[in-house]
């Protein structure tokens, strides 16, 4: 009896991944999204923005741990700019940094699509911007979980990505 419910669950889940159907998924529109554009397509440029972002994550993860707001999250954004920019600076790049309503393309990751539209955001340009991008989102706090990709699979993310968006909603 247990073997035939345990692979009534698969079934179920494997269903729902393979039909697409993550319409109750959605980022809420107050999130707060960070995207680092690369300069180019280059390898090089590729592994600069790469090297960036896993320098810049410890920053972000102190402050996803820290906050419990869109408020706090936006707050502590500010007080940490100063070490962003510190670390951006050492790769000897030119760079901006925006804050604010920034365009993102529509994405589509482990079934879930995110539209494009202007969301409110932190973007770091390394030069030209004319590379692909990394993006996560800062609030509710999402941005981590591409770290442990490879040992998850879509159902275990669509699971945490509905229990992180109900838990700040």
């Amino acid at each position: 009896m247990k073997k035939i419910i345990v692979l009534l669950f698969f079934v179920t889940v494997l269903i729902y991944l393979t039909t697409g159907n993550t319409s109750g998924i959605l980022i809420p529109s107050d999130a707060i999204r960070f995207r680092i554009i690369a300069n180019s397509n280059s390898l090089e440029d590729q592994e600069l923005k790469m090297k960036i972002r896993e320098e810049i994550e410890p920053v972000f993860a102190q402050i996803m741990d820290s906050s419990n707001s869109k408020e706090e999250t936006k707050k502590l954004i500010d007080q940490n700019m100063s070490k962003i920019e510190e670390i951006i600076e050492q790769y000897n790049v030119e760079y901006t940094i925006n804050y604010g309503n920034n365009y993102f393309p529509e994405k589509e990751y482990k079934g879930i699509i995110y539209p494009e539209g202007n969301y409110e955001s932190l973007v770091i340009t390394l030069g030209s911007g004319l590379g692909n991008n990394w993006w996560c989102v800062l609030f509710p706090p999402l941005c981590l979980l591409e770290a442990s990709e490879e040992e998850s699979s879509n159902a275990n993310y669509t699971f945490y990505i509905k229990e992180v968006l109900e838990r700040f909603s």
